[in-house]
């Protein structure tokens, strides 16, 4: 069952061509780099496929075309190319002075803001239009989410405002050349994107070469695979772009013009969805969906430079196949004169060209369902004559940002290399994993440390798993064990013992289980895990629940090895092990041709597990480090013991992770290894730093707390008894006896009885602080004064640690 947006339900998979899987995914407009929320559609989409192929056996023939020529391509690749030429102009004129340049910079930078301001003002006022009684709920998520975006875009401008102010103060106190350009420099970098749609507003009608354009889409095509390969999403098996189909692109147009379904105005020709519903095809297929085309949704049909041509048109939802080219833009002949494709119809022509004219799967992000594949669907329905150009859409969900969908307009993006930084690319498939694939997510703090916590789970279970597996079939059978192989001398352990379901009742392990052998329970657990999975992957490719089934595995493993210790039912253990590779692997999560877990490259970059080359040495290293640790713990040994022990721990926690050796000491004394991804561990190493800095720092704080409220206390303290009241509570009373209590209140009244027990407490109190503190000096063999100011040299010297 697959959850299609054609019908908005989840309905049965069946390919139209028997076991061969049609699918067309529609790839990135590449103006820029790759961010997160790109990842989460091209990511979600390759684990979709994979399970297709991988799991159920399909034979996929999957087709992502690029889109190089666009409406936001050309206006990126216009502002780069014209920024360049004026950042070139204003910084590098050595005719004017420092101090010249500055002031250009700063007026032009001014200007742009000015200019921005005065757009976000106008989308500001046109989102303040309430909206018509009965909107359906999607125009009001919609509409709540623009006012969110609209917000954040105005809360952005005032901050770079901000900072364009600071650095206007400080160019007012500054003379020296050098400092006067590196300012002009930082204005610049601060204010780049709006001197860029400066620059563009001015002269970008006068560039019309097809190369600025093409380099631009070059270098984020080329940046875009480079992303994908990183991420380990599986290379497509057909890869098309929009500029080698343009002349295939106008002959297809034509036939839609020639049918009566699309006619040509002012240069452009629009799909008519007057004619075309009157030809007896529906409009706006994919669901949900309520009410009428919105503006908003039209200006996201027609581009980011919007359509000359768009007031000739017959109905305001007709939609653009083809566009007349305005001066700045790269252009075609056609039947029209000079033009270029409209947005919609690159993927109706070269889908149909690669694919047929009937597509089993069409997949993208959820963002594109309406206008881009509600438009697909209808002029390639115009041009076929049919009335159903693809069987199944899927749609992956947005990825939200505090609470935003994440976009480039927006700017709250992370691109795919920030987060590869901080982030595996295992880590950032198993945060996809964890989430429906067809529904919003947030990216999160949250979201990031689930996935790493379940990496860590199976990491840790690989390693176990494969340690016990190792000690099994490399240890031989002592002197005197029984022979179970006639005729052959050693052999692995396991084999030199008892086998087959070996292991107690399963009640001993978990009085929950029902009765039977421990083994016995563990491979029910495996067969009911590889069940579990298959069902979750079928209904939906629901990784969420297929992830939760290993886990259980995972967990019934481990308290298995728990309790029977050495007597585990070893093929049993590989069994269990190979089920969890195995569907982590079609899910993309495990890469490379090892059986089991996670691989490990030590070889030299040759690929595959190094295991059985290092387990020899790290045998022989192990059984020594243990030895000597053991040794140091002697009585003999006493003042060397610590220094050893510390080195051993080094070799542990700093040597061996630098070679993906993952060393352990366990509670009996003894030590257990295990490999690793040298990259793992040494961030785990790092993370350890950073906590254990961390924590120090605390208790630093802590110190210099405690200090500062002991040098504090000791100045109140260090007030005799008989003058702690007139010297506190000289407004409150009037006369004070010998001994320093008040005899007379502010009024000149006798002081109550009351009032001078609590005050007698008081300097009660007080006396024995004070009689603690001539103790403390006396100990210390100094006056009262000499002890205070050690406190405060003990303050001034914290805090110098804490900076």
């Amino acid at each position: 069952m697959v959850n299609n947006s054609l019908t908005g339900t989840l309905e049965p998979f069946r390919p139209a061509h028997g076991n061969q899987v049609l699918w067309y995914t529609c790839g990135p407009t590449v103006y820029d780099a790759c961010h997160m929320g790109h990842a989460r559609a091209y990511l979600t989409l390759d684990i979709l496929r994979r399970i297709m192929e991988d799991w159920f056996g399909y034979d996929v023939v999957y087709h992502v075309n690029i889109t190089d020529v666009d409406d936001k391509i050309i206006l990126r690749a216009r502002q780069e190319h014209l920024f360049k030429e004026w950042r070139s102009q204003a910084m590098d004129n050595e005719a004017k002075t420092a101090g010249q340049v500055l002031a250009h910079v700063l007026g032009e930078s001014d200007a742009a803001m000015e200019r921005k301001a005065a757009k976000l003002a106008k989308s500001r006022k046109q989102l303040q239009v309430p909206l018509p009684q009965g909107a359906g709920s999607r125009e009001v998520e919609d509409h709540e989410a623009a006012v969110k975006g609209q917000e954040l875009k105005e809360a952005q401008l005032a901050e770079t405002t901000g900072k364009l102010q600071e650095l206007k103060a400080k160019a007012s106190a500054v003379k020296e050349e050098g400092a006067l350009r590196e300012l002009a420099s930082s204005a610049v970098s601060l204010c780049t994107s709006e001197l860029g749609e400066l620059v563009d507003a001015r002269k970008g009608s006068s560039v019309e070469e097809h190369a600025v354009f093409d380099a631009h889409s070059s270098k984020f095509e080329l940046a875009f695979f480079e992303d994908m390969e990183a991420l380990g999403v599986r290379p497509p098996d057909v890869v098309t772009r929009v500029t080698e189909y343009v002349g295939r692109i106008a002959k297809f147009v034509e036939t839609i013009v020639d049918k009566g379904l699309a006619y040509e105005a002012n240069g452009s020709v629009y799909l008519s969805i007057d004619a075309f519903k009157a030809a007896g095809h529906s409009y706006r297929k994919l669901k949900p969906f309520a009410g009428d085309t919105s503006e908003a949704d039209m200006a996201e049909g027609e581009g980011a430079i919007g359509d000359a041509s768009a007031a000739h048109k017959k109905h305001k939802n007709d939609f653009a196949l083809w566009k007349a080219s305005k001066p700045g833009e790269p252009w075609w002949t056609s039947r029209w004169g000079k033009g270029r494709p409209g947005w919609h119809i690159e993927c109706s022509v070269i889908a149909s060209d690669i694919l047929g004219p009937n597509l089993d799967v069409h997949a993208g992000g959820v963002d594109l369902k309406f206008p881009h594949h509600d438009n697909e669907l209808a002029q390639s329905e115009a041009f076929y004559g049919h009335s159903q150009w693809v069987n199944y859409f899927f749609h992956a969900g947005h990825l939200d940002i505090k609470g935003l969908k994440m976009s480039k307009s927006l700017k709250n993006f992370i691109t795919i290399r920030q987060a590869l930084e901080k982030h595996s690319a295992r880590q950032i498939r198993l945060m996809f994993l964890l989430q429906p694939w067809d529904k919003n997510m947030n990216y999160s703090d949250q979201t990031v440390a689930d996935a790493k916590a379940k990496e860590a789970l199976f990491r840790n279970f690989f390693g176990s798993v494969k340690a016990k597996l190792a000690e099994s079939a490399s240890a031989e059978a002592g002197e005197g064990a029984p022979s179970l192989l006639p005729g052959k001398q050693g052999g692995p352990k396991w084999l030199a013992e008892a086998v087959g379901w070996r292991n107690g009742p399963a009640h001993q392990w978990d009085a929950a289980r029902s009765s039977g052998s421990a083994d016995a329970q563990l491979c029910k657990a495996v067969s009911a895990c590889s069940d579990a999975v298959h069902a979750a992957l079928a209904r939906n490719f629901d990784t969420p629940a297929a992830l939760q089934a290993l886990i259980g595995l995972v967990k019934e493993v481990n308290s298995y090895l728990a309790w029977c210790e050495a007597t585990c039912a070893v093929p049993l253990l590989r069994k269990a092990c190979a089920l969890v590779t195995k569907v982590l692997k079609c899910l993309g999560v495990v890469e490379g041709a090892d059986d089991l877990g996670f691989p490990l490259d030590l070889g030299g970059g040759k690929g595959g597990s190094s295991e059985g080359g290092l387990k020899p040495y790290l045998d022989t290293f192990r059984d020594f480090r243990h030895e000597v640790r053991g040794l140091m713990r002697g009585k003999d040994a006493a003042a060397a013991s610590g220094a050893v022990l510390a080195a051993c721990d080094k070799v542990r926690d700093e040597t061996l992770p630098k070679l993906g050796v993952r060393l352990e000491d366990l509670g009996d004394g003894s030590s257990r290894w295990k490999l690793d991804d040298p990259e793992v561990l040494l961030r785990e190493m790092e993370e350890r730093r950073e906590r254990a800095l961390a924590a120090a720092r605390e208790k630093s704080a802590k110190k210099l707390a405690a200090a500062q409220k002991k040098h504090s206390d000791a100045l109140q303290h260090a007030v005799p008894p008989a003058e702690l009241l007139p010297s506190t509570k000289a407004k409150d009373f009037l006369e004070f006896d010998g001994q320093g209590l008040p005899t007379k209140d502010a009024k000149g009244e006798p002081v109550t009885k009351s009032a001078l027990s609590k005050l007698k407490k008081m300097v009660e109190t007080h006396r024995k602080a004070h009689d603690k503190l001539l103790a403390a000096a006396a100990k210390e063999g100094c006056s009262v004064e000499q002890l205070i100011q050690a406190y405060a040299a003990a303050v001034v010297a914290l805090e110098a640690e804490n900076q």
